[in-house]
Parts: structure tokens; C-alpha cells; sequence
């Protein structure tokens, strides 16, 4: 098959440029989708980060339901399984026990994205059910990381982010309720933001309030990518039960401009958990280059009760969780998940989370409001706290303490093995504020390293102009300028 271009103009390209180029008919969404379809076809067989290619959304992405006419113009995007559901389409959730789980309707973000333009042209993997940190299960599938395949891609957004990096859509879904979007972006050398609450809606699924940590977002390696995907599948369906929030100006043309002199807040230490020492040391340069773009960088970290926060973050998940699990037995009545076709560690955070007490949810809440009141109180003198993505380097693939097949009987211990590697990232869910990792360092195997920029609520753009900002200063040479070892360009 003759495709519309080389596989390094293809990579040249962002979302926004290949989309131009179907809106000037230069060439058509169907094309765009033969070559991206091809892409795939180049470097998933090694990294396995795809579960499925719609062939009808290949052949023609309007009938599949893509607006040509959308700022997207058909651009091919790849949906993470799990989240938002696609009408008529499987979404499997990364668990042999929703095989075959084809959902009958869009989800009010999905109707969003094709309005956009975004032609959903397959879905990625994931971890089951979104949890803990790569999507490795060998029943499964076992996804790796397109930089070196001995190592994972970390997860939850596991495919999405390795598709991305290794060149075969320019952005991708991803989902994010404790770093799920930041750490895959962080360790494929991708951008990923997670936006405050309140800008995107899964509707009808999860109400906001028991939906409270999770967010939806994707990978991009474009600033203006991500941005105009937040400008345009923001917002909230009739009848929500919080308010969704916009801004007065889109931030496509928010990041054309330069934020003024930012006070930049490095921290490397969150109670017990501690970077590594070469992490620290990238931490660290990357605020002497931030200082030469004109900011005040210095160290400092809220006054937060950082044990009791992430006791908080763990009852928040392994309660939440349960009742996702109780729904789906009851669905099937079936009394308790099937240890054939449910992994381990989600039995076991289901035994974990199924008594959960209203008292104990009370708490949980009141541990959330004072922890977000102390990041409020701490962004009155700070426009940013600056983070390594992981404290520790990637783990290799086959590190099974941090996989659901895990045989942890204990888990409380399995999350605390989580939040030593995953410690800077999910307090922005608890307290809804916005965060973005940006492929700026390398970890001690030479493998990307994100650094984590956080916000204050409603703050986004902000974090979107600083990203503009280092992206022009380093000519939009992301780590480095380097490829993956594993990427449409290289054979």
C-alpha cells in the first residue's frame, strides 16, 4: 500500500498540522488513517500497546462517526479501554471478565471528541480496570515501553502513551486518577496533562462526586495539542452535579504568549517518600534552566499532613474500587469475583474496600478538604510546585510488586509499595488541581523522565503557557531532540 507520506515527515507533523493539512485537502482523514493504521502495524508487534483497530474508522472515518469539519478534521486518535465508551464498540478494561463488554451508547466526552474531528480509530491498553501501574498481566497482554522493551511503560494509560511515543498517532486518550496519565507520559517521554475538576465529563458514568479523583485527558507531544483537545472536549452534559468551568480565551492562543515571572517551588521529598538522588539532581537542573527563562525557583512544599493524605488517596481508591466490582457481580449475580478472570490484588482490594463505612468516607473527605485548603494556602505565594514524575527509575517489565497479579496478601503494604515510586502525583486528584509532566530529564538508565508541574485550581493554562514556553526555548526538542528505540521512523 502507497502511503500519503515518509514516515519521518509523518513524524514531523503534531495533530494540528495533519489536521491543516486534510482542511486544505492536501490530503484526506482516510489517509491520515491508512498511515497511522500503518504506523501501528510498524511498532506494535514489539510493544503490544493496541488492542484493537476499527477497520470501518480506517476505511471511512465520517460514516465511523468523525466531524471532518472539526478543528481535528479527522485526525486518527486512539482510545484508552477503559472510561468513556464508543457505541457498539467492545471496551474490555484490560480484565479477561469483561470480555466481549460492548457498551450500547457514547459517553458525553466521546460525543465531544467527534465532534471535534477526532476519528476513535482503536483502543489501547490498560492495567484491569485502570489499576495500579503498567499494563502487564501475560493472560492479558503485556505492554512495553518503545525506549528500551525490557521496561514498562508504567501505566495506567499504558498504550496510549506508548503509541504516542513511539510515532504512530501524534496524540492518544488517556485517563488519570492518581497519575495515569503524567507517569506513562513521564516514563515514554510524552506531554500529559491532568486538568483541574470540573473541566471534563464522562456522563452518565460515575456521578462527580464519587467519580472525584479520576480525570480525562490524553498524550500528546504538543503543548498546542493538548491544549486545543482540552478546548474543545471540555464541559459538562445537562445535569451535572457540579459546575464545569471554562476560560474567556481558548488556550490554543493562551500559549502563544509567555507567562510572566513565575515563583517556581522545587520538591523532591513528600513526607516519607524520597526521589533518588539522580532524580533530585534533575530536578534541580531543570529549575536552574527554568531561573534562565526569568522565574524565581526555589524549594519549598506545602504544610500538609502528608501520612494522613495519602491513607486518605488509598481509602479513597480501595473504596471506590470495590463498589466498581460490586457492581459488576451484581450484574452477573454473582456473589464474589471470579479468581480465574479477576487478577489478585482487585479481589483483594474488593475484600479491602467492600465494608467501607460512611464514617470512614467521612474522614476520608475531611483529609481531602484540609490537604486541599494547605496546596490552596501554599499557591497563595507560589504559582507552581515543580516534581520529578516518579521518585524511582522505571521498573524493569516482570516487576510484579507493582502489578495487580501480585501475590501481596496485603493491601495496604501493595499501595504503600505504589506510592514510594508514585508519590508526586496523585495529591493533584485529591485536591482537583491541575498537574503536567513534561519530558525534560532522564533517568539512571538513560530512560525518559517527566518533570511534574502543579497548579493551583482553574490554573491550567498557566501550566499550558509555562509548557509553550520551554517548548519554544528548547526549538520543540523534547528529551532532547532523541527518538525511541522503537518508533515508525527507524525500520
Amino acid at each position: 500500500m502507497t502511503l500519503a507520506m515518509s514516515w519521518d515527515e509523518w513524524a514531523r507533523h503534531d495533530g494540528l498540522a495533519l489536521a491543516a493539512r486534510v482542511a486544505n485537502g492536501e490530503l484526506t482523514a482516510a489517509e491520515l488513517a491508512a498511515q497511522a493504521a500503518a504506523g501501528i502495524a510498524r511498532v506494535d508487534p514489539v510493544l503490544s500497546g493496541v488492542v484493537e483497530v476499527f477497520a470501518d474508522a480506517i476505511e471511512d472515518p465520517a460514516k465511523a462517526g468523525a466531524n471532518l469539519a472539526g478543528p481535528f478534521a479527522g485526525l486518527p486518535f486512539l482510545m484508552k479501554d477503559l472510561g468513556p465508551t464508543m457505541a457498539g464498540r467492545l471496551q474490555e478494561q484490560g480484565s479477561l471478565y469483561m470480555r466481549g463488554n460492548r457498551p450500547a451508547a457514547d459517553t458525553h466526552l466521546t460525543s465531544k471528541m467527534r465532534k471535534a474531528g477526532l476519528n476513535l480509530m482503536g483502543r489501547t491498553t490498560t492495567p484491569e480496570f485502570g489499576v495500579c501501574s503498567s499494563a502487564e498481566n501475560p493472560a492479558v497482554y503485556v505492554t512495553r515501553n518503545p525506549w528500551d522493551t525490557d521496561y514498562t511503560t508504567c501505566g495506567s494509560s499504558a498504550g496510549s502513551a506508548a503509541m504516542v511515543a513511539a510515532g504512530a498517532v501524534p496524540i492518544a486518550h488517556a485517563t488519570d486518577g492518581g497519575g495515569s496519565i503524567r507517569i506513562p507520559a513521564g516514563v515514554n517521554g510524552n506531554i500529559g496533562l491532568k486538568v483541574s475538576r470540573g473541566v471534563f465529563s464522562i456522563a452518565p458514568h460515575l456521578s462527580d462526586l464519587s467519580g472525584l479523583v479520576s480525570i480525562q485527558g490524553c498524550q500528546s507531544r504538543s503543548v498546542r495539542d493538548t491544549a486545543a483537545f482540552v478546548d474543545h472536549c471540555r464541559g459538562g452534559a445537562p445535569g451535572e452535579f457540579m459546575p464545569y468551568w471554562t476560560t474567556p480565551e481558548p488556550y490554543v492562543e493562551l500559549i502563544k504568549r509567555d507567562p510572566g515571572k513565575l515563583r517556581i517551588a522545587l520538591s523532591h521529598q513528600w513526607g516519607d517518600y524520597r526521589a533518588t538522588p539522580h532524580i533530585a539532581a534533575e530536578l534541580a537542573r531543570v529549575g536552574k534552566f527554568l531561573e534562565s527563562l526569568g522565574h524565581h525557583v526555589g524549594y519549598a512544599l506545602p504544610e500538609v499532613d502528608y501520612r494522613a493524605a495519602f491513607a486518605a488517596q488509598t481509602t479513597c481508591y480501595i473504596s471506590n474500587f470495590a463498589i466498581v466490582i460490586n457492581n459488576l457481580l451484581a450484574s452477573r449475580k454473582l456473589e464474589r469475583p471470579p479468581a480465574d478472570l479477576i487478577e489478585p490484588v482487585n479481589i483483594r482490594i474488593w475484600e479491602a474496600g467492600r465494608g467501607t463505612s460512611f464514617a470512614e468516607r467521612a474522614a476520608m473527605q475531611a483529609v481531602f478538604n484540609t490537604t486541599s485548603r494547605a496546596f490552596g494556602a501554599f499557591f497563595e505565594d507560589w504559582d507552581i510546585i515543580l516534581t520529578p514524575i516518579t521518585a524511582l527509575p522505571t521498573p524493569k517489565i516482570g516487576t510484579t510488586e507493582y502489578l495487580t497479579i501480585s501475590d501481596n496478601p496485603d493491601v495496604l503494604d501493595w499501595f504503600e509499595n505504589l506510592w514510594r515510586n508514585f508519590a508526586f502525583t496523585p495529591l493533584a486528584n485529591l485536591c482537583g488541581i491541575p498537574a503536567i509532566s513534561l519530558p525534560l530529564a532522564s533517568n539512571e538508565h538513560g530512560l525518559p523522565l517527566g518533570i511534574q508541574a502543579i497548579g493551583k485550581q482553574a490554573d491550567d493554562g498557566l501550566l499550558l503557557q509555562l509548557a509553550a514556553q520551554i517548548e519554544r526555548a528548547i526549538g520543540g526538542q523534547w528529551n532532547g531532540g532523541a527518538t525511541p528505540a522503537v518508533h515508525v521512523t527507524k525500520g
